[in-house]
């Protein structure tokens, strides 16, 4: 079991680069959910509103929404890494201000800032990190990458409640800033070059813009994502309204249940993407896929009817095992439908896309709440998540082993033409020279082009 854990962990230990996004990647998502927690209770502590809240969350949100939408080019066309860096010291710099600032308006307007850098990080980071690791590590640094997120939202809101609870807001700010600061220094010392293995392919803003989005709907390792994971944000958005009200409601088991549920989630998720990749070399991205999705329709629809807090902790955790796994697949499709130098920009619609599902569907969701309450709502997220299943099953079934969808290089074409044009002539003196003596003939002048040329073509 032991050398299992460590084969795991062999990406880290083989691949320079790839340990120093790993910690990066560690210290910036600590800092993210830390942060996310430490806002909330500043914002409400100030104003003791819930509108106030609703425009923090908001602030935080849309940046990532419109970054895939307007700006997703901008991750595959600038400097991957030094795109990461800016991004930390933003976010570094707009924590470091936060303790100064009393006014709610200013602090959700530095709340909207953080967004935007970290709309800006994810995307680069993840479109990077493939050049890193050579193919056959991929998946397991995929599963690592992802599962150290998941470790990163477990522990980051517990940081900042210990924090906020011995010191206040300013220290978790302040901590947070320093998170930030490492993750810079990390990403500082990878190579520029291996975050990035094909040059920029740019026509022009708006029709780069257009190029992501018809890969997007032209690859179907693409479109299986966009697809089946949009509608699997329905059933997502439902969950987590009804979180609250499940557990202090109908189990009656107030915050510490809420924080035992919270917590199985966490675990969950870590031990699906931890473990995806072996899974996924035994059964395949088709089968690892839709089941991944049909685990969260059983956990979360059966935790439903749950009589206990416990009952539906261990569902819950059950069913985030397979949500863990099924974002590992998410972006190992990514990989398989994008090449290069458009991963950056397909990265960004896919995750605008999904945020913008769950955001909308998040209004819906209270509705259902307010209206059926909230275990009617874990039940309709379990339906909404077998369609998602089928939805995956049958794209997956139909997209194995698809070739990248490479971008046209204007330049490899002229190569060829030219290279056709080269053997043609070739061809033309060939046959000009036998004219005198047709009848000779033999190896030496035969009309046959070299093997050499017709390997080229």
């Amino acid at each position: 079991m032991a050398d299992r854990a460590t084969g795991r962990l062999a990406p880290l230990r083989r691949n320079p680069g790839f340990a120093l996004l790993f910690w990066a990647t560690a210290g910036s998502a600590i800092g993210t959910y830390l942060a996310a927690l430490a806002l909330s209770v500043d914002i409400f502590d100030r104003t003791g509103s819930g509108a106030w809240l609703a425009a923090l969350l908001i602030a935080d949100f849309i940046p990532i929404v419109v970054i895939g939408i307007a700006l997703g080019p901008l991750v595959d066309r600038l400097s991957r890494r030094r795109l990461m860096i800016l991004s930390d010291v933003v976010r570094a710099a707009v924590f470091v201000a936060l303790p100064f600032v009393d006014q709610p308006a200013l602090i959700v307007a530095l709340a909207g800032v953080n967004g935007v850098a970290t709309g800006f990080f994810r995307p680069a980071a993840w479109a990077g990190f493939p050049n890193l690791v050579p193919e056959e590590d991929r998946e397991q640094a995929t599963s690592l990458l992802s599962t150290v997120e998941h470790v990163a939202w477990m522990l980051g809101p517990v940081l900042a409640g210990g924090l906020l609870a011995f010191s206040g807001t300013d220290v978790a700010y302040w901590v947070n800033a320093a998170t930030f600061l490492l993750s810079a220094a990390l990403v500082a010392r990878i190579s520029a070059a291996s975050l990035r293995s094909d040059e920029p392919i740019t026509r022009g803003h708006w029709d780069d813009l257009r190029a992501g989005l018809g890969l997007v709907f032209r690859s179907r390792p693409l479109l299986t994502v966009l697809v089946a994971w949009n509608v699997s944000a329905l059933a997502t958005a439902f969950v987590n309204v009804a979180e609250v009200p499940l557990v202090k409601d109908d189990l009656g088991g107030g915050n510490v249940g809420l924080g035992i549920l919270v917590g199985a989630t966490g675990l969950g998720l870590v031990i699906g993407s931890f473990f995806a990749a072996s899974v996924l070399q035994r059964i395949g991205m088709q089968a690892l896929y839709s089941g991944s999705l049909l685990v969260m329709a059983l956990g979360f629809g059966v935790a439903a009817a749950s009589p206990t807090v416990a009952v539906a902790a261990v569902l819950a955790a059950f069913a985030t095992i397979g949500n863990g796994a099924a974002i590992v697949c998410n972006q190992l499709l990514v990989q398989e439908g994008a090449p290069d130098a458009m991963r950056g920009r397909a990265l960004a619609v896919l995750m605008s896309t999904y945020y913008g599902v769950l955001g909308i569907a998040m209004a819906g969701g209270g509705l259902l709440v307010d209206g059926a309450g909230a275990r009617t709502a874990w039940a309709v997220a379990g339906g909404v998540y077998l369609v998602s299943t089928v939805l995956a099953f049958v794209l997956t079934g139909s997209s194995r082993r698809e070739p990248v969808a490479e971008p046209l290089d204007p330049g490899g074409l002229e190569r060829i033409r030219t290279l056709m044009t080269e053997i043609d002539d070739t061809r033309r003196r060939e046959q000009e020279s036998r004219r005198p003596d047709a009848a000779r003939t033999g190896p030496e002048t035969g009309g046959t082009p070299p093997e050499s040329a017709r390997s080229a073509l």
